[in-house]
């Protein structure tokens, strides 16, 4: 089974889209097997992380902000703006796709981890993840 989630972002940083997926695996039927994650964007990312603490988000995305810096003398490739770049870079350096096996009907997810779209463009976007339950 594939599903397509559609995540709205309106800014840089990690968006909590664990409900939608938890939500897909409990109305599969599938009681044990994986759910497969993969975002069709090349400036976006994917992670499983801690969905408790606000402060280890923000933490994460100041660290990677602070890596891949957006200085536009950097880069050739600046046509969609200085953060286009950059963005290519941190999906390239993170995660395009994450595997979460399903145990009992449900997400086998730790007490405190959730799902994230890791969003690294600073403009509005509506991204694509597909969703494969097996």
């Amino acid at each position: 089974m594939i599903e397509e989630v559609l995540v709205h972002t309106n800014n840089q940083g990690l968006h909590d889209m664990t409900k939608p997926i938890t939500d897909l695996v409990a109305s599969s039927g599938i009681s044990e097997g994986l759910c497969t994650l993969f975002v069709q964007h090349t400036s976006a990312s994917l992670l499983v992380q801690e969905n408790y603490e606000v402060s280890a988000k923000r933490d994460l995305e100041v660290w990677l902000n602070r890596l891949v810096p957006e200085n536009p003398e950097q880069y050739s490739h600046s046509s969609e703006g200085p953060d286009d770049m950059p963005a290519h870079i941190k999906s390239a350096l993170t995660a395009t796709s994450v595997n979460i096996p399903i145990l009992d009907g449900k997400l086998g997810l730790g007490t405190w981890q959730g799902i994230f779209l890791w969003e690294h463009r600073r403009s509005v976007h509506t991204r694509k993840v597909l969703v494969h339950l097996a």
